[in-house]
């Protein structure tokens, strides 16, 4: 068996994973990630009353890599992520991120404000997506070095619920909903 995972590769954050068995799983290389997930990969946020927002990551943002066994990364995918060597390489072993849930996140009318518990020592990368009517908004941003915090613009009309996917490198990413206040 061989361990495969789809990751962000703008944050490293792994969204998802799968066991390859066979022969050949272990020596091969880890299949193209549109030929694992399609176009794009939903993730999707239990908004109440019946409703689900669906976040989705297009194949082309997403990257994978064939890494040591993990069990852990089948039950909290996001709570992994995936470091890559000094050729760019992905390392076999997935790190743990860093836990960050409860608050962090505040949706407005004009902007997704993302807080991290800790100020990065150097300028971090960061993703977003937030549900919007038949589309997501897309968002992208660093939190610089020594701040523990970004806004991220956003247009969104008050007091709606959405489903928001938030990828802070070194952090376990977080997928929940959100009111805009």
């Amino acid at each position: 068996m061989a361990l495969t995972v789809v990751y962000a590769s703008a944050t490293g954050h792994v969204v998802g994973a799968l066991a390859r068995t066979g022969p050949a799983a272990a020596s091969a290389a880890p299949p193209d990630p549109a030929a694992l997930v399609g176009r794009a990969l939903p993730l999707r946020v239990a908004l109440g009353a019946g409703r689900t927002a669906v976040l989705a990551l297009h194949a082309g943002e997403l990257a994978s890599a064939s890494v040591d066994d993990e069990p852990a990364v089948f039950a909290d995918p996001l709570a992994f992520g995936v470091d890559l060597s000094a050729d760019c390489r992905p390392k076999p072993v997935l790190p743990r991120l860093a836990a960050w849930t409860g608050g962090g996140l505040a949706l407005a009318a004009d902007g997704l404000t993302v807080t991290v518990p800790l100020a990065p020592v150097r300028t971090t990368r960061i993703a977003a997506l937030v549900s919007g009517g038949q589309g997501t908004h897309v968002l992208a941003g660093e939190i610089p070095a020594g701040r523990d915090r970004v806004t991220l613009p956003l247009a969104l009309a008050e007091g709606g619920t959405h489903g928001v996917l938030v990828l802070v490198a070194g952090w376990a990413g977080r997928l929940e909903k959100a009111r805009v206040a």
